[in-house]
């Protein structure tokens, strides 16, 4: 045994200690199989560092007579061991010699067992050791050698290291085959069934800003930013730069000379067309520019929903939206709103669906007639709430209006107000706590719910997701994510 130990250990160069304790795991092993066939028996072996010799036990974990025996073959209840083993407690393990064991037999037969998870073991400990001082160099984009290719997926050698480009973080179209270079951003370090690995992408925006900062020195001096970038890998991509010194033109110096430094980066990308334009802390001009080319017309922020409307006329429609809805869906992914576009006349039909919505409200809350609802409309009101509780001033400001009744109309509001909250409660008070309580739901959605008779997890649970949506009006994704809530409990 202890001359096994020797060679193993010079051999691997690797402590004694180590090569004891894989030993011990794989006697303990063999012990297990040899004398409790067919049982889970916890089995442990100690091998002695100066002798060789070797102690085999069985051992039982004592747990409390209330927890119960969850594993018959490894635990002992407390009231059971304690008489014959008064100083062992809850937690302790109680240990029974196993003898009889052939060390002889049981070492050469499992010494090959053993050798092999020392070298899986040294492997490993080599791999993370490489990635440690990958991992220490910082580097964001690399370039290394395909060795092989794996169900999809490029196995690229860097160095001594060897990182995974997987399929779906390839350009489409790309055909890599063993022996090609290639580069590629690290994206992060992955699990796999090997252990850790270094995962790298061709397809993220961060892929595109890295090889400007290549390109271009004024970024890595720091004279110009790139503030945000969406891509559609492979045909299109949007980056936003700004400039810290207003001498410098962001946009000329990122494409450079005759468009030098630009189509550096197209060609990278397997000839991806690149718009670059400037950022800006205005998000209403910060859209308008992601848009380019396309010309917009108009533009209203509606910072509740974190959307734009973007209003173009005709001959802009198509470039705006771009190929299958491209130039939107990236100009929208570059600014982090959602755009929504539409001609003059499709703006007009909005704003007179929205305007005679507003007119019902009022008519029906107020209880006015339709002129009254119309005035207050033209002098820029939109809701119950701002009748409410505007500064007193800006109502007496209507000179269709006598004091008299705007006091009647601020009165009928609050009333009004009042008399929803009080509903929206008693809606709440039908409706179950732990549907109240289930992860994001609120009170707005509770009461629109309530109202359309759903209270319960489990009504909730039957519903389908385009159900929800056309009920409360939240997205498709929300609406997923409560409906799954919703149905954990079954199961």
């Amino acid at each position: 045994m202890l001359e096994l130990v020797d060679v193993l250990a010079r051999e691997k160069n690797v402590e004694k200690d180590v090569v004891f304790g894989v030993l011990e795991l794989a006697l303990a092993s063999a012990v297990k199989r040899a004398r409790f066939p067919g049982v889970d028996a916890d089995v442990v072996v100690l091998v002695d560092r100066a002798t060789g010799e070797f102690t085999a036990l069985r051992r039982w974990l004592v747990v409390a007579d209330e927890e119960g025996l969850a594993e018959p073959d490894r635990q002992e209840m407390f009231s059971d061991i304690h008489d014959e083993f008064p100083d062992l407690n809850v937690g302790d393990y109680l240990e029974r010699p196993i003898d009889n064991v052939d060390i002889d037999s049981a070492g050469r037969r499992f010494a090959q067992d053993a050798k092999q998870v020392i070298l899986q073991r040294l492997r490993d400990a080599e791999r993370e050791q490489i990635l440690k001082e990958f991992l220490e160099k910082n580097e964001t984009i690399v370039t290394g050698t395909i060795k092989r290719m794996d169900k999809g997926d490029a196995i690229v050698e860097i160095d001594r290291l060897e990182a995974r480009l997987p399929r779906n973080q390839m350009i489409p179209r790309e055909n890599m085959r063993t022996g090609d270079r290639v580069r590629a951003y690290v994206d992060h370090v992955g699990e796999t069934p090997k252990g850790r690995t270094v995962i790298l992408s061709r397809t993220s925006p961060e892929f595109v800003k890295k090889l400007f900062e290549l390109e271009v020195p004024e970024i890595e001096e720091g004279i110009i930013e790139i503030k945000a970038a969406a891509r559609d890998p492979g045909l299109r991509a949007k980056i936003a730069v700004t400039s810290h010194d207003r001498r410098v033109d962001p946009i000329g110096t990122c494409i450079g000379m005759r468009g030098s430094r630009v189509n550096a980066v197209t060609s990278e990308l397997s000839g991806e067309r690149i718009d670059i334009v400037v950022w800006s802390e205005d998000p209403a001009q910060f859209v308008v520019g992601a848009l380019e080319p396309a010309k917009v017309s108009s533009i209203v922020m509606l910072e509740e929903t974190h959307t734009m409307e973007v209003v173009v006329d005709e001959e802009n429609l198509a470039v705006a939206i771009g190929r299958g809805g491209q130039n939107v869906r990236l100009a929208s992914e570059l600014t982090g709103w959602q755009i929504n576009i539409m001609t003059q006349a499709e703006a007009s039909e909005k704003r007179d669906e929205e305007t005679a919505k507003i007119r019902a409200d009022f008519m029906a809350s107020l209880d006015i007639d339709e002129a009254a609802a119309n005035v207050l409309i033209e002098e820029g009101f939109s809701s119950v709430e701002e009748i409410a509780y505007v500064p007193e001033k800006e109502l007496f400001a209507i000179e269709a209006f006598d004091r008299d009744t705007i006091e009647e109309l601020r009165q009928r509001a609050r009333n009004k107000l009042l008399a929803d909250a009080l509903a929206r409660e008693e809606n709440l008070r039908k409706a179950e706590k732990d549907f109240l309580e289930l992860d994001g739901m609120d009170n707005d959605l509770a009461n629109k719910l309530v109202a359309h008779d759903v209270k319960t997890l489990d009504e909730l649970a039957e519903l389908a997701t385009d159900e929800l949506v056309e009920m409360t009006g939240i997205d498709e994704e929300r609406a997923k994510k409560l409906i799954t809530g919703a149905r954990a409990h079954w199961f």
